[in-house]
């Protein structure tokens, strides 16, 4: 089924021209469980991998056996998934109470090549804003799913982009590996939905004029509602028989108001897993995320997200889903919180092979 993004609740461009300048596009991946297969884009599905070729680990020393198996973290998902909208049967609790985070593969030592885990594989034929080297046509994401990398503690991320026509034989089975340090490492395998829509810059990065012009706007949308609120709203109680006919006016004219508009959750950069798109630094000010090589700006390659959409940017939730918009496996498809909830993936555009950044919020 494909996604659909519901058009925005106004004209953004047609209130403010100027931002037709700070306009890009993005690609919602908008995962979904499923079963992909090796030659399709996915979240945390097989992948087109040369049966000849080595697999990515990761060699940096940190514990690498201690945390939850990567098997009950899919049984788990699984069962609760299962479960939904009953009481889980005895069994069934008595196998989640056995899943522990504890020491589970006690030979395995600090310094061990782990496996790195396979999170993404996706294709330039879906994903339009997806653009690597010249000729590669296919990029695979994998991270070590333990947060004790580098001087801020994260997870490493490893980027392999190649030419899909070029693999051969497909190596089976793939390797991965048997620990993760947190369940939110640890996606649950999707297929994605690919859509493309358009962003527009962060409130925070544009010219102080055009910010103060937005704000403004918004807060005069503000003043429509509670003028509209108290013009057309229900009058007193004093005027129903009862207080419950009150309260069900109340509740009839609230159902009826339009939703408050806000640039940034409703105007600006869609939410979810995305390629390509805006930079949002909701939880922190805007920091420059440069290329270490050439000093080349490096805007998000991948965002990763907690959230297909929260409460706040509940306008972005894709017309397919309204009718499930309270489902976790909607809200919350993928399983993974990473940072503060979102981590973005960030490469050169002068060229893709130079080393990426992260950044997080």
């Amino acid at each position: 089924m494909t996604r659909t993004t519901p058009p925005r609740p106004v004209d953004v461009e047609g209130v403010f021209p100027a931002l037709a300048a700070h306009r890009r596009t993005a690609t919602r991946l908008h995962p979904r469980h499923g079963a992909p297969g090796a030659g399709d884009s996915s979240v945390a599905g097989p992948l087109l991998w040369p049966a000849g070729e080595p697999w990515p680990v990761c060699t940096v020393a940190h514990p690498k056996s201690t945390g939850h198996l990567l098997s009950d973290v899919r049984l788990r998902r699984r069962i609760q998934d299962g479960a939904r909208g009953r009481d889980f049967t005895e069994d069934e609790q008595r196998r989640l109470d056995a899943m522990k985070a504890a020491d589970h593969v006690p030979d395995l030592r600090d310094d061990d090549a782990l496996p790195m885990l396979a999170v993404a594989q996706l294709s330039t034929r879906d994903v339009p804003d997806l653009v690597g080297p010249e000729g590669q046509d296919l990029l695979q994401v994998f991270w070590c799913p333990f947060e004790a990398h580098g001087p801020d503690r994260t997870i490493d991320v490893v980027l392999k982009w190649r030419r899909s026509a070029d693999v051969g034989t497909v190596l089976a089975p793939q390797p991965e590996p048997p620990v993760a340090g947190r369940e939110e490492c640890v996606p649950t395998t999707c297929v994605v939905h690919p859509e493309q829509v358009v962003e527009h810059e962060y409130l925070g990065l544009l010219d102080e004029g055009l910010q103060e012009e937005v704000s403004a706007w918004e807060e005069g949308l503000l003043d429509e509602d509670d003028d509209d609120d108290y013009e057309d709203g229900p009058s007193s109680a004093a005027s129903y028989a009862t207080y419950e006919e009150y309260e069900a006016a109340m509740a009839a004219a609230r159902a009826e108001e339009p939703e408050e508009i806000d640039y940034m959750s409703d105007l600006s950069i869609a939410p979810g897993w995305k390629v390509g798109g805006f930079a949002s630094w909701h939880l922190t000010d805007p920091a420059p995320v440069d290329c270490q090589v050439c000093g080349t700006a490096m805007p998000p390659l991948l965002t990763v997200d907690k959230w297909e959409c929260d409460g706040a940017s509940r306008s972005w939730l894709p017309v397919e889903d309204r009718d499930s918009e309270n489902d976790p496996r909607v809200l919350d498809p993928v399983g993974v919180y990473l940072g503060r909830g979102l981590m973005r993936v960030h490469t050169c555009p002068a060229d893709p092979l130079h080393p990426h950044r992260l950044s997080f919020q």
